[in-house]
């Protein structure tokens, strides 16, 4: 099975906890849904290490201290993709870092939940989790 990682780093803006997501490049994906910044691991990468790498490669944006999410499987794939969740530093300012996106952007859960993978949607409800659990967010990032 392919294996992927990712961020869902997230924000408080205006009273209203924000995603970051990103939009794959190319005509073939102009309708593509939205997915958390991810790849896939190289030789010896850590999962955690291999998010990290992803979502600065494609957003510009260093992620902080992360937390795991666990791992979604895509029904018709049968990739399997792990999430770990982060407080996105203050001053992130998502930009189209690589090619392999042509849009980054934080959006609402509610806008999240419409625009992102289906496959991908448990990791917003396990954020939701971990935040309403009580738990310390992780902090943000320098």
């Amino acid at each position: 099975m392919k294996q992927s990682a990712g961020t869902l780093l997230y924000r408080q803006s205006n009273g209203q906890l924000e995603v970051l997501l990103v939009h794959p490049s190319g005509a073939y994906n102009r309708k593509s849904p939205w997915s958390i910044p991810k790849g896939e691991p190289e030789e010896g990468v850590g999962l955690e290490d291999t998010a990290r790498r992803e979502t600065l490669e494609e957003t510009g944006i260093t992620a902080g201290p992360l937390v795991p999410l666990g791992h979604a499987d895509y029904r018709k794939s049968r990739k399997r993709i792990h999430c770990f969740a982060g407080l996105a530093p203050v001053d992130a300012a998502p930009t189209c870092a690589s090619w392999e996106v042509d849009q980054a952007q934080f959006m609402s859960i509610g806008e999240a939940r419409k625009q992102l993978h289906p496959d991908q949607c448990i990791f917003l409800d396990r954020l939701a989790t971990y935040l309403a659990g009580g738990q310390s967010p992780p902090s943000g990032a320098p």
